[in-house]
């Protein structure tokens, strides 16, 4: 009897808007031998065309009824544009211990419809949504124009006329559903941040669901996501470069488990101190506490993942990392999880809303001033972009109207707050501490009858037992 576990696992692959389990047909082909590709067609498309259910759950319903009846010993899931957004429904119910999902190991978003509404112009759903009901003629010319505007460069005539077949053999209820309602559906704060490894890719010619879509709308949900930018390639990557999506699938699921990075290390001399007699036990317990590793799959609560994505990417400008032996402190996470417990400083700037409120708020105007300045999202803007807009919030001169957002004056003073918490929370980690020599964690043990202190109190006079400062500064 073969054995289970040294068969190739199975990745399950889901298609887009219009297309079919044919799709991902040249892909499985070079996967051969080091993939066993099963791909599915989802209700209203290809051969399901006839079966009800276009929204996500329901889409997510039919596939795990699927891999539960397979029931792989190890499995992955692609999902291609539409195909993502029930991937990444699936992957949400694996990690949650769904057992008739058991084995999930990774997953792989092409061109992926991000866990938000899907980003697309009102006019050109309303034109997709017209001609899908239109008579023959005029839906095969716009099906034949819908697949050469996705694409980056003209396909092949076989493979032009397999894909505009496609289009033409889905259920227009279907189409017009998913257009209408299953792209609109927000599933972000349901799909949280994933854990499993997952492989982003998108063509820089795709319009609506390019990199800025991806690195702004999809990665902030996959705490061990790597992106992959295919040049000259549009939307339908699997028919486009079916080897080069191969080779990067295939690459992707032989790597190794990717390590989680342990933060900044504790230099000896400081985990000395620390559990010395000289720190008072409950002390001693939160500094360890500080010093745990942050967990790369945060699920946030008072913000939403994107919201949280940008807020990394503001602090890492704020207040750069370089800790000697490497890691990072997770400052964004750790804010976060002290706006989700309701706790702070005691005070806030009178015209500013309370603090989760303001953090949200300003994350969203300070992404939606980006957009209106560069034209693109501010997690996919450059370092020097991103210094540039964070000036100018320093500045007060950084303003777009928005229903919920802060004005110019409101990101200012937001700012401000911004950057105390950055730096209250850098320093409340032991390793920030080590580094700056601080030694004022050993002015007392537990025993009240013989505090310890400090002897030495000249300038330049360190006591005996003060570890040496590791770092001059906080690059």
């Amino acid at each position: 009897m073969p054995d289970p576990a040294a068969e190739p696992p199975v990745l399950f692959c889901l298609h887009l808007l219009g297309g079919s389990a044919e799709t991902w047909d040249r892909v499985a082909e070079r996967l051969a031998g080091r993939l066993r590709c099963v791909a599915i067609d989802l209700p209203g498309f290809g051969a399901a065309a006839d079966l009800p259910g276009c929204g996500v759950a329901a889409m997510a319903d039919h596939v795990a009824a699927r891999i539960a009846a397979l029931a792989p010993a190890r499995w992955r899931l692609a999902g291609h544009s539409m195909g993502a957004k029930v991937a990444l429904a699936l992957a949400r119910r694996a990690e949650d211990g769904a057992p008739d999902l058991a084995g999930f190991s990774g997953l792989v978003l092409v061109a992926g419809s991000p866990p938000s509404p899907e980003p697309m112009a009102e006019a050109a759903r309303a034109a997709m949504i017209a001609w899908i009901d239109a008579g023959p003629d005029v839906r095969r010319a716009e099906a034949d124009r819908f697949i050469r505007r996705n694409t980056g460069a003209p396909l092949a005539a076989d493979a032009q006329a397999r894909a505009v077949a496609d289009v033409l053999r889905a259920n227009p209820e279907a189409w017009k559903a998913w257009l209408g309602d299953g792209a609109r559906e927000d599933w972000s704060c349901r799909i949280g941040v994933l854990r499993a490894p997952a492989l982003v890719l998108s063509g820089t010619e795709d319009a609506d669901l390019g990199p800025p879509a991806q690195v702004a709308l999809t990665l902030p949900h996959l705490a061990r996501g790597r992106h992959v930018t295919l040049p000259g390639a549009g939307h339908l990557l699997p028919i486009e470069r079916p080897a080069a999506v191969a080779d990067l699938i295939a690459g992707h699921a032989a790597e190794a488990p990717a390590a989680v990075d342990p933060g900044p290390p504790l230099p000896e001399a400081y985990r000395a101190l620390i559990a010395s007699e000289r720190v008072n036990s409950r002390l001693r317990e939160v500094l360890l506490a500080r010093a745990a590793p942050d967990d790369p799959a945060h699920q946030p609560v008072a913000l939403d993942p994107v919201a949280l994505a940008i807020l990394r990417a503001v602090l890492a400008r704020v207040l750069p990392q370089a800790f000697d032996g490497g890691g990072r402190i997770d400052l964004a996470a750790r804010i976060e999880a002290r706006l989700a417990r309701g706790g702070g400083d005691g005070w806030r700037f009178a015209t500013l809303p309370p603090d989760a409120e303001a953090y949200a708020r300003a994350l969203a105007t300070l992404d939606a001033a980006a957009r209106e300045r560069h034209g693109a999202p501010f997690l996919a803007l450059d370092a020097a972009a991103q210094d540039g807009l964070l000036a100018s919030v320093a500045a007060g001169s950084a303003a777009v109207e928005t229903r919920d957002g802060l004005g110019a004056e409101g990101l200012k003073l937001w700012f401000e707050d911004l950057r105390a918490d950055a730096v209250r929370t850098y320093l409340a980690h032991p390793a920030a501490l080590a580094r700056l020599g601080y030694g004022g964690i050993g002015a007392g043990g537990d025993d009240v009858d013989r505090m310890v202190g400090f002897t030495q109190v000249g300038i330049d006079a360190p006591e005996p037992w003060e570890p040496a400062a590791t770092g001059e500064r906080a690059r």
